[in-house]
């Protein structure tokens, strides 16, 4: 019994400690929080003072204090429209739906690959920047409409992710989601499988062509380095096909002795 109660008040004292540091903890970063917000209210309005009535000043210092403002003023979970950085207000907060990656700061883009396996890899048919953040559903007609106008063949069978559910294709029964049930036999099924093999196609603009962060300035600097990184990826292939093919060439003449064996003479 001593035990126990010993025990108990060891824990209702940790209890109390817990507390007093987690009130200590919210105490400190509300104080700190107001004193940034001070901070940066004196700040601008130490600018404004400083630039008042001069116009060139007031109009060179228009745009980085609306800026400014509008970080200062934005919250968390605010509705609407927010600013995430300061030199490139294009980027916006994209929700990837995953436990390790729940958001991604950039700009959206669509990727479109064939989905038979090619002997030099899968080449990017289409790529394309789209800006607003828009729905991946009502993104679809378009994007297939430009993948048949750009190689010229019509698409018989489309295999999308789950983020495409209402989809406004023109034929939907062409759309196969991935984890579909209805109308999945046969030749679909085994294609619905391959789905996923554009997941390191993704990968591979990310990281070998400068996908996964842009240098370019600008809307039109991320809708070009959507293409740019496309065309990267399949001049890779056609590279790695190429060495390939060389190799098959020259293996049989390495092979082939320096020499040439002497001719027996004729009797």
């Amino acid at each position: 019994m001593q035990i126990a109660s010993s025990n108990d008040w060891m824990k209702r004292l940790d209890d109390q400690s817990s507390t007093v540091v987690e009130e200590v903890r919210n105490t400190s970063q509300h104080v700190l929080d107001g004193f940034l917000s001070n901070q940066r209210e004196v700040g601008d309005n130490d600018i404004h003072r400083k630039i008042e009535g001069q116009p060139a000043l007031e109009e060179a210092f228009a745009l980085p204090l609306g800026r400014a403002t509008q970080i200062r003023s934005q919250q968390q979970r605010q509705r609407g429209w927010k600013l995430y950085s300061f030199h490139a207000p294009e980027v916006e907060c994209i929700g990837k739906g995953k436990a390790a990656a729940p958001y991604e700061f950039g700009v959206k883009a669509s990727i479109v690959t064939n989905n038979r396996r090619a002997p030099g890899g899968l080449f990017v048919l289409h790529a394309r920047a789209l800006p607003d953040n828009p729905y991946d559903g009502h993104t679809l007609r378009d994007v297939i409409d430009r993948t048949e106008t750009l190689t010229g063949c019509p698409i018989e069978r489309a295999y999308v992710d789950k983020g495409y559910r209402g989809h406004d294709a023109q034929n939907p029964r062409r759309v196969f989601i991935s984890g579909q049930k209805r109308g999945v036999f046969g030749v679909i099924k085994r294609e619905l499988r391959r789905r996923s093999a554009i997941e390191p196609i993704i990968g591979h603009l990310k990281a070998e062509g400068h996908l996964g962060r842009c240098y370019l300035k600008g809307r039109a600097g991320d809708a070009a380095n959507v293409v740019l990184s496309a065309v990267g990826h399949n001049f890779r292939r056609i590279l790695a096909w190429l060495r390939d093919f060389l190799c098959l060439l020259l293996f049989p003449l390495w092979r082939m002795p320096d020499r040439p064996a002497p001719l027996n003479r004729a009797s």
